[in-house]
């Protein structure tokens, strides 16, 4: 089922307007072929998003994205957790046109501006007060990848040291350093070294790289952890930092135990390892808390932010402690680090998360919505794991066939999510993956999702993978009676 179609018109894809005649609904998707056709031809074969999802949006408001053929859809992947506000908020679109009817420079580098103050003003008071008293913000490149590098290099200048801890499932960006730092394998076997990269084991519950799962694994991750830097045969040089994801994104919506990520505070404090954390995706009232660090209450010596801090335009920081200040003028730089919109639109996002208390309404939508999901588990076996936090959540789809491992998890059903995620945009919603093995579904509406919108995306996923499993079921029915 798909929300009803409405003509679809703008300057990106001119669109006839729509008729009852079969032919002239087919003239009007035949723009939007157009488009896909030549952008398969013209861009590069790293395209991402593209590739799952085969529309041409033309209009976006709120969490609906409308394509030129004039279908509607409901977005759960909000431009990979960017979208804090949904499309086009009145709010940040205001910020965006006052901004531009002053007259204000839009590009200065890293000048002063009335917008930078007001935005570092927004951020700082955001912050946890704690953190934020002495902090030093740092304006990096328009990419999250970028703050990544530029932590990096302030802990490696801080500390005179160059390796880094890092975690199993990690994602922090696909330039150099941050690439090093990531965990997924297949993005970085084709590429040389990027560092001295010591892996440590995230706790994963569902599939725990120790096989015991829940309190006990995450207590066993952070015991390994201290034994492994205090061995001075356990191979490891005394690093420039530790970087983790309080909730890991692209690593399958883990959240990590708020015991834990106190011990990794603890752990590092205690031999003087600066500890980053990336709040790429996790910031910005995403997972319950305008910060992810806030639910445990630790205090990083840095943080990594991008995606929403900039209302849907791009912008990266990193925060840190002013002591790491040790940087000489020029030690990172960026030419567009100094984007006058993007300043604006964050400034009014941030604030308007915290006037209205999104974060408190995301740890309440999510709550009811993860509670649904595994109330839908019980219906449908491929539903291994349901997981999250706050508007942050992830549906692990398994082989309810196989056997399972120690902790009782499955292996995990990659095509069929493949198949899950075609029939949700087959249903008007898109929703995208992510994981160990690409089998989690991964849900990331706007904060400003109504109750309806959230019924609606439950409705038409649980739809969707009841379809597909079914649709799998009979397929491989019919493959063995073949043979």
């Amino acid at each position: 089922m798909t929300l009803a179609a409405e003509p679809a018109t703008g300057p990106t894809v001119p669109v006839p307007a729509p008729a009852p005649a079969q032919a002239d609904a087919a003239q009007a998707v035949a723009p939007a072929a157009a488009v896909l056709r030549r952008q398969r031809v013209r861009e590069s074969a790293a395209r991402t998003y593209a590739r799952s999802f085969p529309i041409v949006p033309v209009r976006a408001n709120g969490m609906t994205v409308e394509g030129a053929d004039g279908r509607r859809y409901l977005d759960c992947l909000s431009g990979a957790g960017t979208l804090a506000l949904g499309h086009n908020h009145p709010v940040v679109l205001e910020a965006i046109r006052r901004t531009l009817d002053s007259g204000a420079p839009l590009h200065l580098l890293d000048l002063a501006t009335a917008e930078k103050d007001d935005f570092t003003t927004a951020l700082f008071e955001s912050l946890p007060p704690a953190f934020a008293d002495g902090a030093r913000v740092h304006f990096c490149g328009p990419a999250g990848t970028d703050a990544v590098e530029a932590a990096l290099k302030l802990t490696q200048t801080a500390t005179g040291r160059s390796g880094a801890l890092a975690f199993t499932g990690a994602y922090h960006g696909m330039t150099a350093g941050a690439l090093a730092l990531t965990g997924n394998v297949a993005v970085k076997e084709p590429l040389p070294g990027g560092g001295e990269v010591v892996r440590l084991p995230y706790p994963y519950g569902y599939r725990c790289p120790f096989g015991v799962g829940g309190e006990r694994g995450a207590a066993l991750s952070a015991t390994y952890v201290e034994r492994l830097l205090d061995d001075p045969s356990g191979g490891v040089v005394p690093p420039a930092a530790m970087i983790l994801e309080a909730v890991q994104g692209e690593g399958g919506v883990v959240p990590a135990p708020d015991d834990w990520l106190r011990a990794m505070r603890r752990i590092t404090a205690e031999r003087r390892i600066p500890l980053v954390v990336d709040e790429v995706q996790t910031g910005v009232g995403r997972t319950g808390a305008m910060w992810a660090v806030e639910h445990s209450g630790i205090l990083p010596d840095a943080m990594v932010l991008s995606k929403a801090i900039g209302g849907s335009l791009p912008l990266a920081v990193v925060v840190y402690r002013e002591e790491y200040d040790g940087w000489r003028p020029g030690a990172h730089t960026g030419t567009f680090r100094g984007n006058t919109l993007a300043m604006a639109a964050g400034a009014a996002t941030l604030r308007y998360v915290a006037a209205n208390g999104l974060a408190e309404r995301a740890a309440a939508v999510g709550t009811r919505m993860t509670e649904r999901l595994r109330a839908l588990a019980g219906e449908l076996p491929v539903i291994g794991d349901v997981r999250g936090r706050g508007l942050m959540i992830g549906v692990e789809l398994v082989d309810p066939a196989a056997e399972p491992d120690t902790c009782g998890a499955r292996p995990a059903a990659p095509e069929l999510a493949v198949r899950v995620r075609e029939a949700c945009l087959e249903r008007g919603l898109i929703v995208e993956l992510g994981g160990r093995h690409d089998a989690v579904l991964r849900l990331l509406p706007p904060l400003t999702i109504t109750d309806e919108q959230a019924a609606a995306v439950l409705d038409r996923l649980a739809d969707a993978i009841a379809s597909a499993s079914a649709s799998g079921a009979s397929a491989a029915g019919a493959a063995g009676a073949s043979a």
